[in-house]
């Protein structure tokens, strides 16, 4: 009896059959550790779905209008299975993952300037003092035309930056166009760390401070505990506003340090997770830079995360008076995880509770005193005749304080900021009441 000829399958069914164990491996290896030991269940793997996986992998190889390469497509699903979890999953590429390390740390490579587009050409907008940058006179308002022979007309923002960032000790030249001066001029700066800082501050009135945290990065605890320490060489602080307005969060632990920096002690915030390292709790220590201090916490609909940890802790713990407009209810934690391949992963492992066990998570905090944001408007005709300013009025034998009736153009622009500080001045008038 002759032989049956042998049927062999498809070119696509062998192209199928090739890369359902390729990808089967891929995600077999994805699983964590401590995931790989939960019950038998919970660890198969739905072949099906993995099959129709490869299907489309192979279609859009075989079909799409433009050639795509294997990688791009495997990171392209990677992204696609991250994002489809929550808002803030992500895979990061290099470039991603390196400007998400500077932002948490606080420092980078560079030469110290703050850059913007106008009218299209890169402009520096102001050097950072004490920097390769400033040492060198780079001024405000300098055009930088190329930059290591590089014509920024035709780079993006990010693209510039990223070319004036590298490894500290090495060069770049920037050619600049100044004012006033109708030659380009070339400059050579040697690369450095360079610092940012999260944290400022300032006096509003005598005796009553403002601390701006912008975002909390691994330093921003010890700013502001150098803050407090700078504002109190002045005299003893009556009162402290603490800005966390449109502050997008940041380090979680650097939220702990702030919160810290004015409790003396209880639970600051605690996560719940599915991992056991996912199940923290963090408390202040009793070391505390401003523990009596009358506190006002600014926050807005921009304020998240690591903001609304510092509220949340200060509001349950009485503290401070919460002023503004309802946080954004990010009440997730997410863990920054490094790939063997110099790109990361950015993954939401838990969420956090304030100390009375509130989750902020889409609800976000409720000030105590809500107040918009706006423009405090002063008419002439809310100023009334007064006896100084009668002719020939008997003087006081006490000489008025220099200032003390005017508003700085500062707080009539920002009406929160003015209501804080007034609040303030109401709560040191009940405390020596009370005594």
């Amino acid at each position: 009896m002759p032989s049956s000829p042998v049927r062999r399958p498809p070119a696509r069914s062998r192209k199928m059959s090739a890369l359902v164990p390729m990808v089967l491996l891929m995600l077999t290896l994805a699983v964590p550790p401590a995931l790989a030991q939960s019950s038998p269940s919970e660890d198969e793997l739905p072949l099906e779905d993995i099959q129709t996986f490869a299907e489309v992998f192979e279609r859009i190889k075989r079909a799409y209008v433009d050639e795509v390469d294997d990688s791009t497509l495997l990171r392209n699903a990677m992204r696609g299975m991250l994002s489809e979890l929550d808002p803030h999953s992500a895979y990061l590429d290099r470039r991603e993952f390196q400007s998400l390390r500077e932002s948490t740390e606080g420092e980078f490579g560079g030469i110290g300037i703050e850059v913007g587009l106008e009218e299209g050409r890169l402009t520096i907008i102001t050097p950072i003092d004490d920097t390769p940058a400033s040492r060198a006179g780079l001024q405000a308002r300098d055009v930088i035309l190329e930059i290591d022979g590089n014509p920024t007309e035709r780079l993006s923002l990010q693209e510039s930056v990223t070319l004036m960032r590298g490894e500290p000790g090495s060069q770049i030249e920037l050619t600049i166009l100044r004012s006033g001066q109708e030659a380009p001029l070339d400059v050579t700066l040697n690369r450095e760390i360079i610092r940012t800082e999260s944290v400022r501050s300032e006096m509003l009135e005598p005796g009553y401070g403002y601390l701006r945290v912008s975002q909390f990065q691994s330093r921003s605890g010890d700013q502001v505990n150098n803050a407090i320490r700078r504002m109190e060489r002045d005299g003893a602080l009556q009162g402290l506003v603490l800005d966390l307005r449109n502050n997008p969060g940041g380090v979680l632990q650097a939220a702990v340090a702030v919160a810290d920096a004015f409790l003396e002690g209880g639970l600051v915030v605690y996560t719940e997770g599915r991992l056991p390292d996912t199940q923290m709790r963090f408390s202040a220590s009793r070391e505390t830079a401003a523990p009596d201090v009358p506190l006002v916490v600014l926050i807005n609909g921009g304020s998240a995360s690591a903001a609304e940890i510092v509220a949340g802790a200060l509001q349950d713990q009485r503290r401070g008076v919460i002023m503004g407009t309802e946080s954004f209810g990010k009440g997730s934690v997410q863990q920054v995880m490094p790939l063997g391949n110099g790109e990361g992963l950015k993954l939401t492992t838990a969420l956090y509770y304030t100390p009375n066990g509130r989750s902020i998570q889409a609800l976000g905090i409720e000030p105590d005193v809500r107040v918009v944001r706006g423009r405090l408007e002063v008419t002439e005709s809310s100023r009334q005749l007064r006896e100084a300013d009668l002719e020939g009025h008997l003087r006081s034998r006490s000489e008025p304080r220099a200032g003390s009736e005017e508003m700085t153009e500062r707080l009539r622009e920002d009406y929160q900021l003015a209501e804080a500080l007034n609040l303030l001045k109401a709560l040191n008038v009940l405390e020596r009441r009370e005594r």
